[in-house]
C-alpha cells in the first residue's frame, strides 16, 4: 500500500524563511555543548549562590585551581560567568541573567512532573 503524498512546500519554505542561518544554528550548538560538562555545571551552579574566587570553587568541587581555572575560562570565553578584582583575589559570578535562565529552565525540565 502506498501513501498519500501531499505538497508540504509551504510549510518548508515558511521553515526556511523563519530559521536562523547555520552559522548561528552551529554558535547555538557550541553555546550548549558548554553546559554538557559537569564541572562546568557545578561551577556554574556554585556561581548561582554566590560569587566565588578560584580557591573557594576548587575547595567546594575537590579539584585544583588550576582545573578550575581551565573551566572558567572556558566559561569566561562564552560569556557565561563574569570576573571582579579585589586587590590581588579574582572573583567570579554568573554573566547575566540569560545564564539563569537557561539553568533554570534545565532544571525545570528535568525535574517536571509528567502529564496532569
Amino acid at each position: 500500500m502506498t501513501g498519500t503524498r501531499h505538497d508540504h512546500r509551504a510549510l518548508i519554505d515558511r521553515v526556511m524563511k523563519l530559521s536562523p542561518g547555520d552559522e548561528m544554528i552551529c554558535d547555538l550548538a557550541d553555546l550548549f555543548k558548554i553546559f554538557g560538562d559537569t564541572t562546568r555545571m557545578r561551577i556554574l551552579y556554585a556561581l548561582w549562590e554566590s560569587e566565588m574566587c578560584v580557591c573557594a570553587l576548587a575547595e567546594y568541587l575537590g579539584m585544583t585551581q588550576s582545573a578550575i581555572s581551565h573551566q572558567l575560562k572556558v566559561l569566561r570565553q562564552n560569556r557565561l560567568v563574569g570576573s571582579r578584582r579585589e586587590g590581588k583575589t579574582i572573583f567570579y559570578f554568573l554573566a547575566d541573567d540569560h545564564v539563569r535562565t537557561i539553568v533554570a529552565q534545565g532544571w525545570e525540565h528535568l525535574t517536571e512532573k509528567d502529564g496532569p
